[in-house]
């Protein structure tokens, strides 16, 4: 396991409450399109990052993380595991504060290197099924 529910509880509790999706777009078939909807239900602020910049559940999207304007808490990354250690790399760049990989992203080596930065770190779980699980209703 890569991150303890302690951790999780940490980063969906205190890190803040704006959260990008790398990945999401419009396809509403998409999985982080459906997560993305849950995070909002939840109270977090989604900001969509995909190449196509489009504006998802209200939110301007962007290409990247380092075209949002403002600061990011929290990287939910929707991306294959050989793109996903690029884009830690990118949050780390930018001063989020923890890094979530979803179900079935891994990158051991990214994990690391984000861990050493300083970074909170939750690889191969959904916060859409940890939500629910491990934060107190609001």
């Amino acid at each position: 396991m890569y991150a303890d529910d302690e951790t999780v509880r940490r980063i969906l509790q205190d890190t803040g409450d704006t959260w990008a999706v790398v990945g999401l777009s419009g396809n509403r078939s998409r999985a982080a399109y459906g997560v993305a909807e849950v995070l909002q239900r939840f109270g977090k602020r989604v900001v969509p990052v995909h190449p196509k910049a489009e504006p998802v559940h209200g939110e301007q999207g962007y290409a990247s993380l380092a075209d949002i304007p403002f600061p990011v808490d929290v990287v939910d990354v929707f991306v294959n595991s050989d793109l996903a250690g690029g884009v830690a790399d990118d949050a780390v760049a930018v001063g989020a504060k923890a890094v979530w990989f979803q179900l079935g992203v891994i990158d051991e080596k990214a994990y690391e290197r984000t861990r050493a930065a300083g970074l909170a770190m939750v690889m191969d779980r959904c916060p859409a099924i940890e939500i629910p699980r491990l934060a107190p209703q609001r």
